[in-house]
């Protein structure tokens, strides 16, 4: 009896061990930082490595739907619908924060380090994209999409 108490709570662990980030599969509106105005629609997914990726599933500012024209590599001249803008994120074990991502700003074709806090009730998500130490860098809220 007691190797099978063992096994069910060795096992429950190991499945609690893999269970998927709490950003998973949410959608978030992103909102510019400059204009106060919203932007695109972005959807979180779980890496293989247990990173966090993000990615636009719809552009709202018609005069932008185009393509990122000023990315550089294997980004130049793709469509904005389906590019990765969020890699790597990471959940950093303390509450709600997340480290060590990169975010590309499709306006510029720049890409940056990328940190972020969720709200306690999940529905702000406060990142800073910065270069090199987090101050030199803009802080921008996405509101999540129901």
């Amino acid at each position: 009896m007691k190797k099978y108490l063992f096994l069910f709570l060795l096992s429950s662990f190991s499945v609690h061990s893999f269970a998927s980030d709490r950003l998973n599969g949410t959608v978030w509106k992103t909102i510019d930082d400059e204009t106060n105005q919203p932007r695109a629609i972005v959807k979180f997914s779980e890496d293989k490595n247990g990173t966090l990726s993000a990615y636009i599933e719809k552009i709202l500012v018609p005069s932008e739907a185009n393509k990122c024209t000023k990315c550089e590599g294997a980004y130049k001249n793709k469509s904005l619908v389906g590019l990765t803008i969020v890699r790597n994120l990471k959940h950093s074990g303390q509450n709600n924060k997340y480290t060590n991502g990169s975010i590309l700003d499709p306006k510029t074709g720049k890409t940056y380090s990328f940190s972020a806090t969720l709200s306690p009730d999940g529905q702000k998500f406060s990142g800073r994209g910065y270069i090199g130490i987090s101050a030199l860098g803009r802080n921008q809220t996405w509101l999540r999409v129901k």
